[in-house]
């Protein structure tokens, strides 16, 4: 029933409200993941650990996200979406008031790590649940449009998390995401229709997808270019503390700028790609970030450091929503797998960002943070280069 309805939609016509609540989802989901580098600083001092320490909790958490996406989307398959999804915002919430109440930081580790399993299943299971609310000539467009909430998490919840965490405590900052999950959960399970069931890929289809020298270099360029941007984005706090001694209001206003320049980008993905074209919208967005990582120690003050961070915040969150589409255009069958392999390689990308970052700044190395993020952009460009010509040879 639910795919007779998308089908009968024109092309034409404005994405259905039933999207609403999964862009916030995302949104939720997104200010849950960017809680921690927003109030690392806080947790370091509260707990009595080192920032590299600390940063445990981000590499750690990307770890379980990157092993867990592409598994549980296995295992939730049969799932029903509206229920699937509302639990796990519900357990999202139950984890995060867990955090602001662990005892000591091998405490807040696990519950953590646990809290991170949502991640894996919300935003790839709200985007394969996508070919059964919209049309086909519409599913493109819906999927940058649900991705728009990571955006918003950053232009509006993450400076808050900073905010919130910097003033009242960073325990304070998680239960500020747990009231979201509530909220989240309960808009889902009011808005979703019952019957959302996307088919479960067969294993055939699987050999296909990582069998395909495209798709799996396409998926290399996630992992390296959210390494090259999570080697500084992880330690942000810390390192405009030592840099330039920025208190909670000022970093949650960096914070905030970056936010809505990310946004910005992400909006003029979503009006250009169709005519850029996936894989040279992809390549702008990694030259616009490592144009801006190469610069960064250029940011000497609170002004030139939003400045230098301009082409970054442009290119970060669009550069993921045209790999999207980029995956979704290479093979249109496999994008149930792509999408949770993409969001896998995401979150792999991070925790080998947020090491590498910690072991940097334990050996003294903050200021090579950059430098490490520029060879990381360079990489992905090269292998965005690869993954286009492997795509042309396949179609």
């Amino acid at each position: 029933m639910a795919t007779e309805l998308a089908s009968s939609l024109p092309a034409r016509e404005p994405l259905p409200s039933v999207l609403w609540p999964l862009l916030f989802g995302n949104f939720v989901i997104g200010t849950g993941v960017m809680v921690v580098p927003g109030t690392l600083n806080e947790i370091s001092r509260d707990l009595a650990v080192s920032v590299s320490t600390a940063g445990q909790l981000i590499s750690a958490g990307a770890v379980l996200m990157c092993v867990g996406a592409p598994l549980l989307a296995s295992l939730v398959a049969g799932w029903d979406r509206r229920l699937l999804l509302s639990i796990s915002m519900l357990w999202y919430a139950a984890l995060h008031l867990a955090c602001a109440f662990a005892p000591s930081f091998a405490w807040l580790l696990a519950l953590r790590v646990l809290a991170l399993l949502p991640p894996a299943i919300f935003t790839p299971q709200a985007a394969a649940s996508l070919g059964l609310l919209v049309p086909l000539a519409q599913r493109g467009r819906a999927i940058t449009f649900i991705f728009l909430g990571w955006s918003l998490a950053s232009v509006i919840g993450m400076p808050l998390g900073a905010l919130v965490g910097g003033t009242l405590g960073w325990r304070s900052a998680m239960v500020m995401v747990a009231a979201f999950s509530m909220l989240s959960a309960a808009w889902v399970w009011r808005a979703l229709p019952f019957g959302i069931r996307p088919p479960a890929l067969s294993l055939a289809a699987w050999r296909e997808t990582l069998g395909s020298r495209a798709l799996m270099v396409a998926v290399g360029v996630t992992v390296l270019s959210a390494a090259g941007q999570f080697v500084l984005f992880s330690y942000m706090a810390p390192y405009f503390r030592q840099k330039l001694g920025l208190a909670p209001g000022a970093l949650s206003f960096y914070f905030m700028c970056f936010g809505a320049f990310g946004l910005a980008g992400n909006m003029l993905m979503t009006r250009h790609i169709d005519r850029v074209g996936a894989g040279r919208a992809v390549m702008i967005g990694l030259a616009l970030m490592a144009g801006s990582l190469l610069i960064f120690p250029l940011g000497v003050s609170l002004p030139l450091a939003v400045l230098v961070t301009i082409p970054w915040a442009l290119g970060c969150f669009s550069t993921n929503s045209a790999q999207q589409a980029r995956l979704v255009g290479i093979a249109p069958a496999l994008a149930s797998a792509t999408v949770a392999l993409n969001s896998s390689a995401m979150y792999a990308g991070q925790a080998v960002g947020a090491a590498t970052g910690g072991w940097l700044i334990a050996g003294g190395g903050m200021d090579s943070l950059h430098w490490a993020g520029v060879a990381g952009l360079v990489a992905a460009m090269a292998a965005s280069a690869l993954a286009s010509r492997f795509a042309s040879a396949r179609r």
